[in-house]
């Protein structure tokens, strides 16, 4: 057998993902909180970039509409035969002569806008805070009992395995092995956490939350016990002829004390919120001016970047071929490239908007029940972008309507069809399911079934299997568990 040593040729395309182009995609996929936190980043990395001052709210002109030819068109297309991203760029680095022609163009333009408003005329932004943590309120209470410094590293390591429901997450024992001691010793200083306020905190379950907060000064009768103690299900199911049976007591007596059990609270750490601070801050608004629909970018809060004078004055002064010119160059590149992805992002999801709201005019105008199928292919054609970027575009940006606030993803819903008219959105059917239950009789809630006929009087035909997984997905129980019976 010979081998023969051959040099051969071969043409071949493949896609190569640029640091410039990831960084676009990346920035494309940001949430208005996450680019605030990258861009002052990379002010403090990147000495050629700087903040412009704006002086006033009018100042603050959106990005405009239509690409130069020697921006970015960042993350338009797919090679879907690869499966990945081929979003085309408009060129790599520029020759020191577009470069420094960029440079001097820059200080004069400025980006254009259709629509410019006052800072009393953007509705505020919604958020939900709260000041201090349910760890810190725990700490500051062990800090004020009398226990030996043991006590109290152990006391702190216990609050550490609280989570934001306020319940332990880490065994007894595995925490008795970390420290050193026997389990009885953490059940002592556990015992001591499970006093603290709020009352049922540290609990290892539903249970034990419950029988804490009675033990904690609730009305106790030694039933309401017993009934927690070992008719969980039975509650949760709401088989009260069961409990009745079983203990022997009336009706009127089971009810008595499930009023009780009602009282208590089943996530102790719900005062203190799941995040300490959780804010919604839409990304643009959508408001009517005149009888016409305005779509307007929320520029407030985001840096205006621009490039620092003091190094294009420096870059120009230093001769061809200093390394130090090179250096400067090559922030300048990557300033300026950030600057023009930031405009592609926030011009992109104006026009994203833009077309919302041609398509979704009833639902601005008449609400969510008149909301119409749409699916991403639908905007991506509109705008002649591919479904990946729609999709990265509208996931964790949110926009400001005269029916509320809503992640851009919210308007693309599948279609159930209607008999007699057009096709309805899931959302908008979702939203006649709840208004349904709401308005059910709460001691003799609809089955799934019972839904299904109501919405097939009104021309819509849906399987109760479809009833219940919408249901399912709006975090509503089945009728068993919505019965009251007080």
């Amino acid at each position: 057998m010979a081998f023969d040593l051959k040099q051969s040729l071969k043409l071949s395309q493949q896609l190569l993902m640029t640091p410039q182009l990831q960084q676009a995609i990346k920035l494309l996929q940001l949430s208005r909180l996450e680019l605030e936190e990258f861009v002052t980043n990379q002010l403090a990395e990147n000495p050629v970039l700087e903040e412009g001052v704006v002086e006033s709210q009018e100042e603050r002109i959106h990005v405009e509409r239509e690409a130069e030819t020697t921006e970015v068109q960042a993350v338009n297309d797919h090679m879907m035969e690869a499966g990945k991203i081929v979003d085309q760029v408009s060129g790599e680095a520029k020759p020191d002569s577009d470069w420094e022609s960029y440079l001097n163009r820059q200080e004069r333009s400025a980006t254009s806008s259709s629509q410019v408003r006052k800072d009393d005329d953007f509705p505020s932004h919604e958020n939900l805070s709260r000041t201090g943590t349910l760890n810190d309120h725990l700490i500051a209470q062990i800090g004020e009992i009398d226990l030996s410094e043991e006590e109290r590293a152990l006391a702190t390591v216990i609050i550490g395995n609280i989570d934001d429901k306020g319940y332990l997450q880490t065994e007894v024992g595995d925490i008795a092995a970390e420290a050193g001691l026997t389990a009885d010793d953490v059940e002592d200083i556990l015992d001591v956490v499970q006093r603290l306020d709020p009352p049922g905190i540290g609990s290892r379950d539903l249970k034990e939350c419950l029988l804490n907060q009675l033990r904690a000064g609730r009305l106790k009768n030694g039933i309401v016990e017993v009934i927690i103690a070992n008719h969980m299900t039975e509650l949760e199911t709401r088989n009260f002829p069961a409990i009745s049976k079983a203990l022997k007591i009336s009706m009127d007596q089971v009810i008595e004390n499930i009023q009780i059990i009602a009282e208590l609270e089943p996530v102790p750490g719900r005062q203190f919120g799941i995040d300490e601070t959780q804010f919604i801050v839409p990304d643009v608004y959508v408001f009517k001016v005149s009888g016409q629909w305005i779509v307007s970018l929320n520029e407030e809060g985001l840096p205006h970047l621009r490039i620092s004078k003091v190094y294009e004055d420096m870059f120009a002064s230093m001769a061809a071929g200093a390394e130090e010119k090179d250096y400067i160059q090559d922030k300048m590149k990557s300033a300026s490239w950030l600057i023009k992805s930031i405009q592609q992002r926030q011009r992109t999801i104006l026009r994203v908007t833009e077309k919302l709201v041609e398509r979704q005019a009833d639902f601005f105008e008449k609400g969510i029940e008149f909301l119409k199928p749409m699916v991403l292919r639908d905007i991506a054609d509109d705008i002649g972008m591919h479904e990946s970027t729609i999709s990265r575009v509208t996931t964790n940006k949110f926009v400001h309507t005269p029916q509320g606030i809503f992640e851009l993803k919210y308007f693309f819903n599948s279609s159930v069809s209607r008999s007699g008219g057009d096709d309805m959105a899931s959302a908008s059917v979702k939203k006649m399911i709840a208004d349904i239950i709401k308005s059910e009789n709460p001691k003799k809630p609809l089955a799934d079934q019972k839904i299904v006929d109501l919405l097939d009087e009104k021309g819509i035909q849906l399987a109760r299997r479809t009833v219940a997984k919408y249901r399912e997905q709006m975090g509503i129980l089945p009728s068993s568990k919505r019965k009251k019976v007080f």
